[in-house]
C-alpha cells in the first residue's frame, strides 16, 4: 500500500475525512478538490499571509487565476514555503502584475501562425494542436496565461474536427503535438476518439502529447488511459519536471506505467529563477528523471510572457548549467538548452562554445575539462553537390519516402541547387533606397 505523508493525511481529511486513502488517488476526487482561493490555501497549508499582503495576492488572482491540486499542494514544505520550488510554481507572486515593456500576451505568436482554429503551423513538417485550454493546475510560469485559466473550456467535436482536417489536407505534417491547457484533462473516451482521427490520417507518422499530469496529477495516469494510448502507437508523451522534489514515489508510478506500455517519454524543464537555477538542481534532476525512463529533452530559457520577470534568469545562467552537465554526466542525461524565439522565431538552440578556432584544414576544439585539441579536416575529399536530381546520384537513395521540400532559412543557403545568396530583412533601408 502506498505510504501517503503527514501533510497529505492532514490536507485529505481537512477537505474529506471519509475514506481519504481510496479519494485522494482518484484525479477526479483530486480536481473536484482543488485550491482555488487563498483562504483555503492558508488552512490546508497551516499559514496567514499579513492583510496588505493578502490584498495583492487578491488582486493578482483577479488577473491570473489559482488552481492547485491537493496532491501538489501536499509537496510544499510548509516551515520555507516562501522559498520552496512547489510553492513558487503552483502560488501566485503580485509581481506577476509587473508586465515589462518586452513582455506580449502571444510571445510566441502561436494565434499568428494559426491557419485555423486550434492549430499552430510553425515548422514544415509539424504542427501543435491545441485540444484543451483547462488545466489541472495553473502555473504561475506559462508562456499561454492568455488561453489557460482565462477562458476554461474544452473545444468541442466541430472545431477539434477543423483542425484534423487541416492536417488531413497538410500531407507534408508528418508529427502532431497535442497540447493545450492539458490533453490528459480530457475523458479517456474523447482523447481516444482524437487519437483516432489523427491516426487515421496516412501521412502522419508520429502523435506526441504533452502533459504535467505525472507531475501535479500523477493519479491521472489510470490502467485505463494507458491502455487508450497503447491502442494509438507511436504515441510520445512529453511531460514537464522543473525540480527533483517533484519526482515522488507517487509520479514515478505514472511514469512506469507509461513506460512499460512501450510510450517513449521525454521532459521539458524550464529554467526559473529560485526555483532550479542551480547547476546542482538541474544535474540531479535529470539524473531522477533517466532513472525513471525519461529523456531529458528541452531546458527551456524562460518566455516573454506577461508578468514572467521575476522568473527568468540571464541566458549565461543556463550556459553555466549546461557546461556543469556537458561531459559532466551522461550525454543521454542533457537536455538541449533552447529559447523559443519572440514573434513565432521558433527553438534556438543555445550552448556553450566548443570551437575555438577554425583554419582550412584544422579544427581547435576544446572539452569540459578545459582540455584544447586539434581535429585534422580530410586532406582529400570528394565533394556532394546536390542538384536535387535523385535519378542520376551515386548515393544509395533507395529511400521509401521520395518526396524533396525547398529549402528555408539557413538551409536554402546551403542548397547546391538554390541560387538564393543571402537572407534579407524586412524593412532593410538599404534595400529600400535601392528600389
Amino acid at each position: 500500500m502506498e505510504k501517503y505523508s503527514k501533510q497529505q493525511k492532514e490536507i485529505a481529511t481537512m477537505i474529506d475525512s471519509e475514506d481519504f486513502l481510496d479519494k485522494w488517488k482518484d484525479w477526479n476526487w483530486q480536481l473536484k478538490h482543488s485550491i482555488h482561493d487563498i483562504e483555503t490555501f492558508e488552512k490546508l497549508l497551516g499559514i496567514s499571509f499579513d492583510p496588505s499582503e493578502k490584498e495583492k495576492l487578491e488582486e493578482t488572482l483577479e488577473k491570473f487565476p489559482l488552481s492547485i491540486t491537493p496532491y501538489y499542494l501536499s509537496l510544499i514544505d510548509s516551515d520555507d514555503f516562501r522559498n520552496d520550488p512547489i510553492y513558487l510554481q503552483a502560488f501566485p507572486s503580485p509581481e506577476e502584475l509587473t508586465v515589462s515593456d518586452e513582455e506580449l500576451e502571444d510571445p510566441l505568436s502561436e494565434d499568428t501562425d494559426s491557419p485555423v482554429e486550434g492549430i499552430t503551423h510553425r515548422y514544415p513538417d509539424r504542427v501543435l494542436f491545441h485540444i484543451s485550454n483547462v488545466c489541472s493546475m495553473y502555473c504561475r510560469h506559462c508562456t499561454r496565461k492568455r488561453k489557460v485559466g482565462d477562458i476554461d473550456c474544452i473545444p468541442g467535436k466541430e472545431k477539434i474536427l477543423k483542425g484534423i482536417e487541416y492536417i488531413r489536407n497538410t500531407p507534408q505534417i508528418r508529427d502532431v503535438l497535442l497540447s493545450g491547457g492539458d490533453p490528459l484533462m480530457l475523458s479517456d473516451e474523447y482523447l481516444d476518439w482524437i487519437l483516432s482521427e489523427i491516426r487515421s490520417i496516412p501521412h502522419v507518422e508520429v502523435i506526441r502529447i504533452g502533459s504535467r499530469m505525472p507531475v501535479v496529477l500523477p493519479y491521472r495516469i489510470t490502467d485505463e488511459l494507458v491502455d487508450v494510448l497503447k491502442k494509438h502507437h507511436p504515441v510520445w508523451l512529453n511531460t514537464h519536471f522543473n525540480h527533483p522534489r517533484e519526482i515522488t514515489a507517487s509520479s514515478r508510478k505514472a511514469l512506469q506505467k507509461l513506460a512499460d506500455a512501450g510510450v517513449p517519454l521525454g521532459n521539458q524543464t524550464v529554467l526559473l529563477a529560485g526555483v532550479n537555477d542551480c547547476q546542482r538542481i538541474i544535474k540531479k534532476l535529470v539524473h531522477k528523471l533517466v532513472q525513471n525512463r525519461v529523456r531529458p529533452y528541452y531546458l527551456y530559457q524562460c518566455d516573454l510572457s506577461e508578468g514572467l520577470s521575476h522568473f527568468r534568469t540571464p541566458i549565461g545562467k543556463g550556459i553555466e548549467i549546461m557546461e556543469n552537465l556537458i561531459g559532466h554526466t551522461s550525454g543521454f542525461a542533457v537536455p538541449t538548452y533552447v529559447i523559443d524565439a519572440p514573434h513565432g522565431g521558433g527553438k534556438i538552440p543555445v550552448m556553450p562554445n566548443y570551437i575555438i578556432s577554425w583554419s582550412t584544414n584544422r579544427v581547435i576544439l576544446r572539452n569540459y575539462e578545459g582540455v584544447i585539441t586539434t581535429y585534422k579536416e580530410p586532406e582529400s575529399y570528394n565533394q556532394v553537390y546536390c542538384d536535387r536530381k535523385c535519378d542520376d546520384c551515386c548515393l544509395q537513395l533507395k529511400l521509401d519516402d521520395a518526396t524533396e521540400y525547398k529549402g528555408i532559412g539557413i538551409a536554402k543557403l546551403l542548397a547546391d541547387h538554390d541560387d538564393t545568396t543571402s537572407l534579407v530583412p524586412e524593412d532593410n533601408a538599404r534595400m529600400e533606397r535601392r528600389a
